[in-house]
């Protein structure tokens, strides 16, 4: 005997919100409107300063930015040729004290390190809050041990130390997470075919996680491009020749930004803004790079 199969419920109305009409309730709209808006007062912003620091840098956007010395006395024929120079050896002096350093603690922390050990608690909660402190900190630290204690003064490799000290705990947090994000199966599947642990990270989850390395390497050092503090700690003045050495002296950009924007004339004032555009060119460069780079060698997993 043949059953005969019921009929189908009825679809059940769709609910309706405080408006009385079908689709996202009100509450969801208006939380996404609030987040529009902030996205825009945040682009606006953005935009507007933007544009003023460009149109009021561009009647001195020439050559003679990039090939005059700061002066003083002149600022028809002053240049940035020193803090641009300055800026290029303290970045490339602190990327390779900071990376290194940074790559191999994160990937101790995340492959070796023992999360039950109290030393290695230690170290994390010491990561965490050295991310948060702020640079003025670091000039202080730097200034007292490494500038005064070890007699290095207001040089290259006194900046530079310190600039690795300020971006150190990110650069460690930024590699940790790129090495957690490996799927534990491709260290299972090394793992399988006989390499040991080291050619496991070394060929199988370094590779896989330069996208996430190379991008939190770049963010760090786009910190410590425009910090100005920790260097006037240091004692690093306006006007300085080119860096010849570790041990010579030097200025960057934003101390030199700083010095301009001090002056009372206001043809500095206009130095200051181009100046502030070449910072900002060096620092668009640098994550276009990082963005190459991950997009690069960036998988799918």
């Amino acid at each position: 005997m043949t059953t005969l199969a019921p009929p189908p419920a009825p679809e059940a109305p769709p609910e309706l919100n405080l408006l009385g009409k079908t689709g996202e309730p009100i509450r969801e709209r208006l939380f996404r409107w609030m987040l529009m808006a902030c996205l825009g007062v945040g682009l606006v912003t953005l935009v507007v300063l933007l544009t003023y620091v460009v149109l009021k840098g561009w009647p001195r956007l020439d050559s003679r930015l990039f090939t005059e010395m700061p002066s003083s006395i002149s600022p028809d024929t002053a240049g940035a040729q020193s803090a641009i120079m300055g800026t290029l050896w303290i970045m490339f002096f602190t990327a390779l004290w900071s990376l290194p350093v940074g790559i191999l603690s994160a990937i101790y922390l995340e492959e070796y390190g023992n999360s039950a050990r109290w030393w290695n608690r230690l170290i994390e909660i010491n990561l965490l809050n050295l991310a948060a402190v702020p640079s003025i900190v670091f000039g202080i630290l730097g200034l007292a041990f490494i500038s005064r204690g070890l007699g290095f003064g207001p040089t290259v490799l006194t900046g530079s130390l310190t600039l690795a000290l300020l971006v150190l705990p990110v650069v460690v947090i930024a590699s940790r997470e790129a090495i957690r994000a490996v799927p534990q199966s491709i260290r299972a599947g090394s793992l399988a075919l006989g390499a040991t642990k080291w050619q496991t990270i070394w060929r199988q989850v370094l590779p896989a996680a330069i996208p996430g390395i190379s991008t939190g390497a770049i963010l760090a050092l786009s910190r410590a491009i425009g910090e100005a503090a920790p260097l006037l700690m240091l004692g690093v003045s306006f006007v300085r020749f080119n860096p010849d050495g570790l041990l010579s002296d030097f200025t960057t950009l934003p101390v030199q930004i700083y010095g301009w924007t001090s002056e009372a004339r206001s043809e500095y004032q206009v130095l200051a803004a181009a100046a502030s555009v070449v910072l900002l060119i060096i620092l668009l460069a640098m994550n276009s790079v990082a963005i190459y780079i991950r997009n690069k060698t960036q998988k799918r997993w």
